[in-house]
């Protein structure tokens, strides 16, 4: 069962900002820190690749009861037990994911505006990606930064848990907790960081603060 909580701290993988380290290795240090959810995202990764990293990610996750989301491929999530699919508004639609997947399925939408939001499919996941927040380097097709105030606006035109991505690093997000995000989906932030332990560390407790 889908608990929002999970969304708090989502690990988005990048293998490009490793710096070299095993993906594993990164994201069991980040887990440490308080990392509460992973999403495996390749997007030029051979399928044995990226099934052989999926089926790793989730030996590594399940013992801690930690979600493992597979970004955009259905069948790599069922091949390995995954717990959900993310997908952006040109992949499957969510209708097909949940018809494949089964009702207790965690499934994820992109959203970049307020289109988007306000379209029947928003309805159906369990939780939206709100963004870019911010210029970012990651994704290359990545729509125009929304900034805060583009986020609260999102925020406020659905009752779903939502997800803030893009751009986000420790000094730059606490005003999008504070617009609302039930939690922050980070990559560079992360995967790239010296010390990922320490990096989650430092995103949770912008949390801490917010709940005082």
């Amino acid at each position: 069962m889908f608990n929002p909580a999970s969304l708090r701290l989502c690990l988005v993988t990048d293998r490009d900002l490793a710096k070299g380290r095993s993906l594993i290795d990164v994201v069991a240090a980040a887990v440490q820190g308080g990392v509460t959810m992973v999403q495996l995202r390749e997007k030029t990764a051979p399928t044995r690749v990226f099934l052989d990293e999926a089926r790793a990610l989730k030996a590594l996750l399940s013992p801690l009861q930690i979600p493992l989301i597979i970004n955009d491929r259905a069948d790599i999530a069922l091949a390995v037990g995954a717990e959900g699919v993310h997908v952006g508004q040109k992949d499957m639609p969510v209708t097909q994911l949940r018809a494949l997947l089964g009702p207790q399925a965690i499934i994820g939408l992109s959203i970049t505006n307020h289109q988007q939001i306000s379209a029947p499919d928003a309805q159906l996941p369990d939780y939206l990606g709100l963004g870019p927040l911010y210029q970012q380097n990651t994704k290359t097709d990545a729509a125009t930064p929304l900034g805060v105030e583009g986020f609260r606006a999102l925020r406020a035109a659905t009752q779903k848990p939502v997800v803030a991505i893009g751009g986000l690093k420790t000094d730059n997000s606490a005003p999008v907790v504070a617009a609302g995000a039930n939690g922050l989906a980070v990559v560079s932030g992360l995967v790239g960081a010296d010390d990922p332990r320490a990096a989650a560390q430092a995103f949770c407790r912008l949390f801490a603060s917010a709940e005082r």
